[in-house]
């Protein structure tokens, strides 16, 4: 399957390089179909619809960032990915990159979790957690928290 995309250009992916989302992304119920790309020498990945090139986030493993970091599935979850072993499982966060780079974002409270085996992908909200939409990826510098 031939699929344009935002950051990689005109790129050829395989059936299995394609992951199902059923009920989409919030905000974006129609796409269905994700591909997930990486940004060389970099921690972060894209997660490209495969239908819209314009649909593209900017992703990364929330447990090299925020070591603490905890999600906990629900059942419904679980059965709807079809997941089952813990080895099935990959967490993503979507990142607010801003312009200065330092400012940028994780939305912790709605990861981004697949199951790589069946390929199935779901944005879960958590709820009853401290995790908002905004964490810093960076501390800022300690002059600007005195300001």
């Amino acid at each position: 399957m031939n699929v344009q995309t935002k950051f990689h250009g005109k790129i050829e992916l395989a059936g299995e390089d394609i992951y199902r989302f059923e009920s989409g992304l919030p905000g974006f119920l129609e796409e269905k179909q994700f591909c997930l790309l990486s940004l060389d020498d970099t921690p972060f990945f894209v997660l490209q619809s495969t239908k819209t090139k314009e649909i593209a986030f900017i992703v990364t493993n929330p447990f090299d960032v925020f070591p603490d970091y905890e999600v906990k599935l629900t059942d419904e979850v679980v059965e709807f990915l079809q997941i089952e072993t813990e080895q099935d499982v990959l967490t993503f966060v979507i990142l607010t990159i801003s312009d200065i780079f330092n400012e940028s974002t994780a939305n912790l409270q709605a990861p981004v979790v697949i199951n790589n085996t069946k390929k199935f992908g779901k944005q879960f909200i958590l709820t009853g957690s401290d995790y908002r939409t905004k964490h810093r990826l960076f501390e800022p510098p300690a002059e600007q928290e005195e300001k």
